[in-house]
């Protein structure tokens, strides 16, 4: 049966002129102000016991009461799909996501989702917005996420997420050998043309900034550890791309696979072989939803990457 939600709050003096909505948002941070207008609406959420709208102002000192029930947020099946899971607690799942995993349900893919398997086996998620999904991978990248399981959680991972403080380091596999790292500043939207990508746009992309540091420099390779200041789109898969250093793996952002001259067969076999972007989402941090302590954890790369880069390095030995 669904939650039954029974609570209120009085309006606070710095809070005096402000729109129902906001207001709630703020005394009610457990819940999405979508929610809660929907609540307002339809009289759950009361002024003083008076039914008002969304955009009616409040004044200091009046109570708010609250009385509705916490119904699904989302219509997704449960379905057993076995799941890397790295922490679990009352307000977080972290996992490390498989590589070919798609995270959510969507046209083409209503099944054999991350969020199908995070139903199955958390069913209380469906009572949350985008059942606790903050934030994604897409689908050939592996690594860490974290999940909300509580409203709370879900409101302070949202909130963190736009602070920019939720620290995210990637390992991946560049083609061409860098001199060194730095930083990439460049604002990330649509591609004027291919609908399906997204590219470097200098006027009307949103802000995108990627840190990246040389780890290990190969002949015709580089593996790096990047940073993400933002979460844009394909964000590190464009940048790289976009400095003509494209990730091994990746038809969509990096073309054909680019065999270097005079490669071995082992080495034209693997990179061939290699069918999606060598990117692995390997450290995550943040502050937890209770206690605000920071937590951070780390995952090792996964076997088709370590694959890779011991390719690399018996190339690179033997020539």
């Amino acid at each position: 049966m669904p939650e039954r939600i029974k609570t209120e709050a009085v309006v606070a003096v710095e809070q005096q002129g402000s729109r129902l909505d906001q207001v709630a948002a703020e005394l009610f941070p457990d819940y999405s102000r979508s929610r809660l207008q929907t609540w307002i609406r339809n009289g759950c959420l009361l002024v003083e016991g008076e039914q008002r709208r969304p955009r009616d102002k409040v004044d200091a000192g009046a109570n708010l009461t609250l009385e509705a029930e916490l119904e699904d947020e989302v219509s997704w099946q449960g379905e057993a799909i076995a799941l890397d899971i790295v922490h679990v607690d009352d307000d977080l799942i972290v996992l490390n996501k498989a590589a070919g995993l798609v995270v959510h349900p969507a046209a083409g893919h209503s099944e054999g989702t991350l969020v199908n398997a995070l139903l199955h086996l958390y069913p209380e998620l469906s009572t949350l917005p985008r059942a606790g999904i903050v934030h994604r991978l897409d689908r050939e990248t592996s690594g860490l996420m974290v999940v909300a399981r509580s409203l709370r959680a879900h409101t302070t991972l949202v909130e963190q997420l736009q602070a920019r403080t939720v620290k995210r380091e990637y390992a991946a596999v560049c083609i061409g050998a860098m001199t060194g790292g730095g930083t990439i500043d460049e604002p990330i939207g649509r591609h004027p043309r291919a609908r399906k990508k997204m590219a470097v746009v200098p006027l009307g992309g949103k802000t995108a900034i990627t840190h990246y540091k040389v780890e290990e420099r190969f002949a015709n390779h580089t593996f790096i550890a990047v940073r993400l200041e933002t979460g844009r789109t394909h964000q590190i898969r464009v940048h790289m791309a976009h400095h003509h250093h494209p990730l091994v793996g990746d038809p969509q952002y990096g073309g054909r696979p680019r065999i270097p001259k005079g490669a071995d067969p082992v080495l034209i076999d693997t990179l061939r072989a290699f069918k999606r972007q060598a990117l692995h989402a390997r450290r995550l941090g943040l502050l937890h939803p209770a206690d605000g302590e920071r937590c951070e954890w780390e995952v090792a790369l996964p076997e088709d990457m370590l694959a890779l880069l011991d390719c690399l390095r018996a190339y690179d030995s033997a020539n």
